[in-house]
């Protein structure tokens, strides 16, 4: 069997949790000799008209601490679920999906890519406008290389198939979701991206991830998180969340927020200079406090949009005050 040890976590949590959870296998990833399962957990109320929120992780093998975050609110869910009756009254909202750990392969292996060399945050067919940053906004030149996207004209990796049929399925079929992606980069800061990714173009949702950032400011003034579209950063090709929130905009009568949380590793090896010579280290916490109280800090981030998702028609800005906040949130943010 294998001994990832973050999936023995995630399955000792589908145990804990088989009285609440809906387990699916969305797809299985065969690395070496070893055969993984990508899990696809929901919890909450099952309703099309309801909203929902999807949590997601592990896109990146070497990013391990993504997947780490998920597991660690997920599991105080579980836990809460034993007593909490708000929680339960919650969950009646709300549908919650997770995908906590989809690309297990890349993390058994200790890379970025998945076993066959594909980076899953370059393999979407979607090209970017304008010039993309070499390599790093994603090529066909060779596996071999990081960034690869795969060849051109196949089918995406099937780790992202497994992905976007539970965006669509869970997510994109309701009036009202969120989807949060968790990575980390070797930034010098915690951001929350939002598309696009492929072009400096606004989304039309602006308005709505301008009014999310707000209330979170509000609730919690002196947050660590930098909101801002990942195209202020850099364009990339194949971005996966750019592909599905274009499929999203094909219903005009429906809001899809799909935001990324990129965690500062710089803030880590900063305050651990030795990490900087591993490559775990380059993208984890490696001091086991820090570590705990990197879990701790996100909790809060998730728990919000978890009640945002399920609270979002007392905050959602409808009719002409729309219009208004999104040319304020293009000022904001495109204004340069």
């Amino acid at each position: 069997m294998p001994t990832l040890p973050e999936l023995n976590e995630l399955e000792q949590i589908l145990e804990l949790g088989r009285s609440h959870l809906e387990v699916r296998v969305a797809c299985e990833v065969s690395a070496g000799n070893k055969l993984f399962p990508v899990y696809r957990l929901t919890l909450g109320n099952p309703d099309p008209t309801l909203p929902a929120i999807g949590f997601f992780g592990g896109i990146h093998g070497l990013e391990r601490i993504g997947t780490q975050v998920l597991l660690y609110f997920l599991r105080g869910l579980i836990a809460r679920l034993e007593w909490d009756n708000t929680l339960h009254h919650l969950l009646q909202d709300v549908r919650l999906v997770f995908m906590p750990l989809i690309n297990p392969g890349g993390m058994w292996q200790s890379t970025r890519c998945n076993p066959q060399g594909v980076d899953l945050m370059r393999n979407a067919p979607i090209e970017a406008t304008g010039k993309v940053p070499f390599l790093l906004g994603g090529h066909r030149i060779s596996p071999h290389l990081p960034w690869y996207r795969g060849l051109a004209g196949v089918q995406m990796e099937s780790e992202n198939q497994a992905l976007c049929l539970t965006v669509q399925e869970e997510l994109l079929s309701r009036s009202f979701s969120i989807a949060v992606d968790c990575h980390s980069g070797f930034g010098s800061r915690d951001r929350i991206w939002f598309p696009h990714a492929h072009s400096v173009n606004p989304i039309a949702h602006l308005a709505d991830i301008f009014t999310l950032e707000k209330l979170f400011q509000k609730i919690y003034p002196n947050n660590k998180y930098l909101f801002e579209p990942q195209s202020v950063q850099y364009r990339t090709h194949g971005d996966i969340w750019d592909y599905l929130y274009l499929q999203a905009q094909q219903d005009d009568s429906k809001t899809f927020l799909p935001l990324t949380l990129e965690m500062g590793s710089w803030l880590w090896v900063k305050k651990n200079p030795r990490q900087i010579f591993s490559r775990q280290g380059i993208f984890n916490p490696s001091v086991e406090h820090r570590l705990h109280r990197v879990l701790r800090g996100h909790t809060v981030w998730l728990d919000f949009l978890m009640r945002a998702a399920s609270s979002y028609d007392n905050w959602l800005i409808r009719g002409d005050s729309r219009s208004q906040l999104q040319e304020r949130a293009i000022a904001r943010w495109f204004k340069q």
